[in-house]
This record gives structure tokens, C-alpha cells and sequence, in this order.
């Protein structure tokens, strides 16, 4: 089977890339299964019932965050509604909505998303995401074929390391968070397809999405400065992943959209 990850969509440049490309992609590399992670998808921060129903009117599974899924105060709510609209699986039990979620693919697999956040450099620290996963791999991976980990964190030896932790047990493990798309894919030892970052779908004439003026004011004048996303021609990024019948990674590759 054929699985579609999007990175980090980021503000209206970056569902407008998306809608406008993602039936493309899908037909092209002939996708059973679609995940796209929106914690940035309301202007930049967190998500919103009617940016969620701008999702649903494409073929797209499940959808991933990060630390910004509270960053609009409803999402406390809709997460409650929409059990496809993940957060990190290791904020306390008691947080509204889930880490995890299996539904069925295109091509009539089972597929489980699980979506985590590292602790190195991260706000708010949550519980070890390694136990967390430990503790899903024990409760449900005998229930779906292929299992894929949103590891939303910021440090890559983190990232790396969840991926050699969950080698041979998860399908694919892949890294959001940083904006940056990185050039490790591979698959490893045992069957995991990894990368450290995804990148994000967005402007990437900016600074990891944001207007650069005022984030280049926060970093050269120290002064609080609100961030706003940028404006202009945005593209697609994320990896497509080829499974076998046995939920192994066969191949990982990267794939980028630019708007023309």
C-alpha cells in the first residue's frame, strides 16, 4: 500500500497549495491512505472547526498536530467531536481527544496513527513519549497492518532515536516540527520507514512560515513582535511511503509542490 504524509501546513498559503495539489499527488503516486498535520493550519496557530472543514472536502485520513493544537481555544472542543484530529499522544490522559487512531485504507488495510511530541527543547515538557509508544505498540499493533508515528519534537537526535526505538515495530516513523525538510529518509535496519523532518507546506520565502520581517525583529531587537504568516507563493512538501503486505517499509521518498 501507498501512504501520503504532509508536513505542517501553515496558514492560508499553505492550505491553498495543498487543495490545490494533494488529488494530483494521490493520482500520481496512486495514495491508499492520506495524513496531514495541521497544528499551523488556522493562521499559523492551531486549527478551527471551518479550517477542518476545508480538510474534509479532500481524501485525507487522518490529521496530526503538535504543541499549537490549543493554540485556538474551540479545538478544545472539536477534538472531543472529531476522533481523526489527533494530539500528542503523551499529554496527560486527562487532555481532551487522542493520540491514536485506526480507520481503514483505500485498499482495505487497516491503518494506525499515533502521534507523539518530544520532550528535548519542547514546551510544555509532556510525558515520555518512549513509553508512550511502548504502551500503544503493546495495545494495538496487533489490530492494524501498518502503523505510522507523527513524532512532532524538536531535537533531531530525539527524532532519530524514536526511530531506532520503534524499528521493526512501527511502519514509519516521521518527524514534524522544525519547518525544515531534512534529507535523511531511509528505511531502516528492521523494516521503519524514517526522516527527521517532513518540512512544512507553506511559504518557504519566510522564516519557517512566518512573515521575516517581524521574525527577524525577534531575534535582532529582542522586542515581543506577533507573528503573522507569510504571504506569496507556497509549496507542498512531505514523503510518500510504499508498504508491503507485512506493514514494512519498502520505500520512502520526499516530494516537494512549488505553486508556479
Amino acid at each position: 500500500m501507498n501512504v501520503l504524509f504532509i508536513g505542517d501546513v501553515v496558514g492560508k498559503p499553505g492550505r491553498r497549495v495543498l487543495f490545490a495539489n494533494i488529488a494530483t499527488v494521490q493520482a500520481n503516486y496512486d495514495i491508499d491512505f492520506t495524513i496531514v498535520n495541521v497544528e499551523n493550519a488556522a493562521g499559523g496557530f492551531g486549527v478551527t472547526q471551518s479550517v477542518l472543514d476545508e480538510f474534509l472536502q479532500h481524501e485525507i485520513n487522518v490529521m496530526s498536530s503538535g504543541n499549537h493544537i490549543w493554540d485556538k481555544r474551540e479545538a478544545l472542543d472539536i477534538i472531543e467531536m472529531q476522533p481523526y484530529l489527533l494530539r500528542p499522544h503523551n499529554y496527560p490522559a486527562s487532555s481532551p481527544g487522542s493520540g491514536w487512531y485506526a480507520t481503514e485504507a483505500k485498499n482495505g488495510q487497516r491503518v494506525g496513527v499515533l502521534n507523539l511530541m518530544g520532550t528535548v527543547f519542547m514546551h510544555p515538557v509532556l510525558d515520555c513519549p518512549f513509553q508512550a509508544a511502548n504502551e500503544v505498540i503493546k495495545a494495538h499493533r496487533k489490530d492494524v497492518d501498518v502503523l505510522i508515528v507523527d513524532f512532532h519534537a524538536e531535537a533531531s537526535s530525539e527524532k532519530v532515536a524514536m526511530g531506532w526505538h520503534m524499528d521493526g515495530r512501527a511502519s514509519a516513523v516521521l518527524g514534524t516540527h522544525t519547518h525544515v525538510p531534512t534529507a535523511d529518509e531511509r528505511v531502516l535496519t528492521n523494516g521503519t520507514g524514517f526522516i527527521c523532518d517532513a518540512g512544512m507546506t507553506g511559504c518557504y520565502n519566510s522564516i519557517i512560515g512566518m512573515d521575516t520581517k517581524k521574525s527577524l525583529a525577534r531575534f535582532v531587537s529582542k522586542v515581543p513582535e506577533r507573528m503573522e504568516v507569510a504571504s506569496g507563493k507556497a509549496s507542498l512538501c512531505g514523503v510518500v511511503m510504499a508498504f508491503d503486505d507485512a506493514g514494512k517499509c519498502e520505500n520512502i521518498q520526499r516530494i516537494r509542490v512549488d505553486e508556479k
